[in-house]
């Protein structure tokens, strides 16, 4: 167990991590131009039925683009904050990056993680404000979701932070169809690789992939000996094998501090505490 502890402000609540399963959906599709990136994302998954999803986005580009960072809290409440909003001259070209699809406020809700590359050739990652920043070249979207599962944005007590969870709702035949797929939530100070485990084991699925996934480590401890000592990050999923066989889960990902460096790389088991949420999908692999 990682000694890396953040202090939140609410109290620590029992369940440490919100998990619900249903039958799995695969969609492909292209995010329209002209759209923000919220509208693009939501309107063929509501087509589909869908109020949970899991994306990976790729290709294409953004303008206007608005852009957070992860910043240190100065509120004197919450453990970590954002940085100002960052709206970068020209236009964004889109590497890749991972979306949680849901609901907040009763309507359809993405929250964003990616790398980018802005017009001045600077090359960053962070948090993409879904509403202002609208798709101005053909985005290429791969989703995952199920349709027994909604992802909802609600108060959080411990954090004060508005943030997704899983709830279930009533299942179709359509969808329960597909593989088996868990959406989760995991709480603050919880080492992200055995929390995934835990929830496969509460699900009885001994070997699963992540598909997209999104969240935030108080710093990183990587396998190849390499660290980041800052506090509040942002962090993407780039790919992720888990299983009940604790030697066999890996996990990688690309994460930004406050300071603007970007890391990537396959994380230590034990040693990678969420900060304040990570949103998670997993499809179970037979």
């Amino acid at each position: 167990m990682s000694e890396r502890r953040l202090l939140q402000p609410g109290p620590v609540a029992v369940q440490r991590f919100e998990s619900f399963e249903g039958g799995g959906r695969k969609l492909q599709f292209t995010l329209e131009t002209g759209l923000s990136l919220n509208d693009a994302i939501a309107r063929p998954l509501l087509a589909a039925n869908l109020r949970a999803a899991s994306l990976v986005i790729e290709g294409g580009a953004f303008a206007p683009f608005r852009y957070l960072m992860p910043a240190l809290s100065t509120d004197g409440i919450h453990a970590a904050w954002y940085s100002e909003q960052y709206s970068p001259a020209g236009e964004v070209q889109l590497e890749c990056g991972n979306v949680t699809f849901g609901e907040r406020d009763g309507a359809p809700f993405i929250h964003c993680h990616a790398m980018w590359n802005e017009a001045d050739g600077s090359r960053n990652v962070g948090h993409i404000l879904p509403h202002e920043t609208i798709v101005s070249k053909p985005i290429r979207a791969t989703a995952w979701g199920v349709d027994s599962v909604a992802m909802v944005s609600e108060p959080d007590s411990e954090t004060r932070f508005t943030l997704f969870h899983p709830v279930l709702r009533e299942q179709t035949e359509e969808g329960a169809q597909g593989s088996r797929m868990i959406f989760a939530r995991v709480a603050p100070n919880e080492d992200i690789i055995e929390s995934l485990e835990a929830i496969c084991r509460k699900h009885a699925m001994k070997n699963a992939v992540l598909r997209g996934s999104i969240g935030s480590l108080i710093g990183a401890r990587y396998l190849d000996g390499s660290r980041v000592d800052d506090t509040a990050t942002e962090v993407f999923v780039l790919q992720g094998m888990v299983s009940t066989n604790t030697t066999a889960t890996q996990l990688e990902i690309a994460m930004v501090d406050t300071y603007g460096v970007i890391t990537r790389g396959f994380l230590k088991r034990g040693e990678n505490p969420v900060c304040i949420t990570f949103e998670l999908c997993l499809e179970e692999v037979l």
